[in-house]
């Protein structure tokens, strides 16, 4: 059945409910977020191109930098669902970024772990966002960027409580 098809009359819709300032202030700021994620894709994609990669390479690959991981917990580090893990890290497998490692905890659930030529990759990419983060940083002002990460991270948390 076509969405089209089971839109009532306009008429009969039911009243919105009224907003308040919170209300309001939120949706500004869900709207804002949308957009800063967008320029933040843009600029995470040109950073990623110093490495061969892509963004979303960069991402996954960004979770398993520090140790080894599996990929649903990749997956709830960066923010990401396990199957779109899957579907990079196997790329990112392919071309010798990543590799597959035996999980002595469970014999099912493999562990992805970065390779040298992973390292490398990102080192490229590091030798352009520090700099791109220092001027975007300096412009906003730090104590600004550390209040806005607290809000930020109280929204997450409030979110994923809800």
């Amino acid at each position: 059945m076509s969405p089209r098809a089971s839109v009532p009359p306009r008429e009969t819709w039911p009243d919105h409910p009224p907003v308040s300032e919170t209300g309001a202030a939120m949706t500004e700021l869900v709207l804002e977020t949308f957009r800063l994620n967008a320029r933040l894709n843009e600029a995470a994609q040109r950073l990623a191109d110093q490495g061969g990669m892509t963004a979303a390479w960069w991402q996954v690959l960004g979770g398993v930098l520090d140790e080894p991981r599996t990929l649903a917990e990749t997956g709830r580090r960066m923010g990401v669902s396990r199957q779109a893990v899957r579907r990079i890290a196997n790329i990112l497998v392919e071309r010798g970024i990543a590799e597959y490692r035996p999980n002595p905890a469970h014999r099912r659930a493999q562990l992805l772990a970065c390779t040298e030529a992973g390292y490398w990759a990102i080192r490229q990419i590091g030798l352009v966002q520090a700099p791109w983060a220092e001027r975007i940083g300096a412009a906003v002002g730090v104590e600004e960027l550390r209040r806005t990460h607290d809000t930020m991270r109280r929204l997450v948390e409030t979110l994923e409580a809800d």
